[in-house]
């Protein structure tokens, strides 16, 4: 269990005034106004979609107001121990829960909901659809399901042209096209992406051009030890 606060970044804080909304902003109202006793919310969606982030969004705003969080992953051994004093309960990455920790995790939800602690989860797939004991389940599809619809095109270049120009760095159009167009558009991986080319880019005191992506990606083939593109 990882005892929230997270170690998070100052310069790379997971807010929900960071969070590019595009077609999701009903689901950013709804998570914003979260309270003791509020019915759970489950999140689901692919990957880089958004939903850790989101979850971090939620952390920050009950950090901000002294409370402590309980946040529980796919990661975290078990047994989980359940504190009353929690603002919130997490359970992150519930469609990889083991057998354990889902039975830890129906723990945890009933113990918060029944003091009235919200509880806000996420995962790849609907309630429906997830592979868990019944129960657990049933549980994450009680309350709000909210879908995180991925980014589309043009606003994945608009979270890529603002996080460049948050760092002071110029990307042309042909190199977001690149970025958008032979690699994967979650929204993760491109920032990923970036922070790479951010650091190569400085290491090499080049300005960031296509050749210099390129020349980045075949040194990173080159050097993997299955020979395949990251």
């Amino acid at each position: 269990m990882k005892q929230i606060p997270l170690p998070i970044a100052a310069d790379a804080v997971q807010s929900f005034d960071s969070f590019l909304p595009g077609d999701n902003a009903m689901a950013l109202r709804q998570l914003r106004d979260v309270e003791p006793g509020s019915a759970p919310i489950y999140m689901w969606g692919p990957q880089g979609c958004g939903k850790t982030h989101l979850l971090k969004a939620m952390v920050l705003e009950r950090q901000g107001e002294g409370e402590t969080i309980g946040w529980f992953g796919p990661s975290d051994i078990t047994p989980w121990a359940f504190d009353e004093g929690w603002g919130l309960l997490v359970l992150d990455g519930c469609d990889e829960f083991s057998a354990e920790q889902q039975q830890a995790a129906f723990g945890l939800f009933v113990e918060a909901t029944t003091h009235a602690i919200p509880v806000a989860a996420a995962g790849r797939m609907p309630p429906v659809d997830l592979a868990l004991r019944d129960d657990l389940r049933s549980r994450l599809g009680w309350g709000h399901v909210l879908a995180i619809q991925p980014l589309s095109e043009a606003h994945s270049r608009g979270a890529l042209r603002r996080e460049a120009d948050r760092r002071g760095l110029f990307l042309s159009d042909e190199v977001i096209d690149h970025l958008l167009h032979r690699h994967a558009r979650d929204l993760k991986h491109l920032m990923d992406q970036l922070d790479r080319l951010d650091e190569f880019a400085l290491i090499h005191k080049r300005a960031i051009t296509v050749p210099l992506l390129r020349q980045m990606l075949m040194e990173t083939h080159d050097n993997s030890p299955t020979g395949e593109s990251p």
